[in-house]
């Protein structure tokens, strides 16, 4: 029973620890970023903390995951993978939100992230890449712009999409 109450206290330790972390994220540099550019996102079914996981990505898509382990503040624990899959389906629209008190994470909004991270230039090494071999910023800037205004509109066209045929 000892054991039992000093794990409980644990988690709840744990937990407030998360908690603050999260809070202190979201009025850092890269919570500030996530709300600015959360409404460009919102239509594809994203708050301010996917945002801040996609624009980490620009450095290399696969740090996504990361980032988002950050954003939702689930620590060094031993599973956290499993710690931020909780933490995201947990995790709902706040109260000032149209989407007030629904689930941020849904399959919809998993598979429009999935998308976007498929057709979007997220590979800060791939385009200085293409600047050194074409010599000029203008290919880079081109794909950059192309790519992502590419992958916006296949992420809006699955979620808005997958909204009028009835999922959620």
């Amino acid at each position: 029973a000892a054991t039992e109450q000093i794990e409980h206290r644990k988690s709840k330790t744990e937990n407030l620890q998360n908690a603050q972390d999260s809070e202190i994220l979201e009025h850092s540099l890269a919570g500030h970023v996530g709300h600015a550019i959360a409404p460009v996102f919102y239509p594809l079914g994203y708050d301010w903390k996917a945002s801040v996981g996609v624009a980490g990505a620009f450095f290399a898509r696969e740090v996504i995951v990361s980032t988002m382990g950050i954003v939702y503040s689930v620590g060094d624990t031993e599973n956290s993978t499993e710690a931020l899959r909780t933490a995201m389906r947990n995790d709902t629209w706040p109260p000032n939100s149209p989407r007030a008190g629904q689930p941020v994470w849904t399959p919809l909004t998993a598979i429009s992230l999935m998308v976007f991270v498929v057709f979007c230039m997220q590979c800060r090494s791939t385009l200085a890449v293409a600047k050194r071999e074409m010599g000029h910023w203008g290919w880079p800037v081109f794909m950059f712009v192309y790519m992502t205004a590419l992958a916006w509109v296949a992420a809006f066209v699955t979620y808005q999409g997958g909204h009028l045929l009835g999922f959620r």
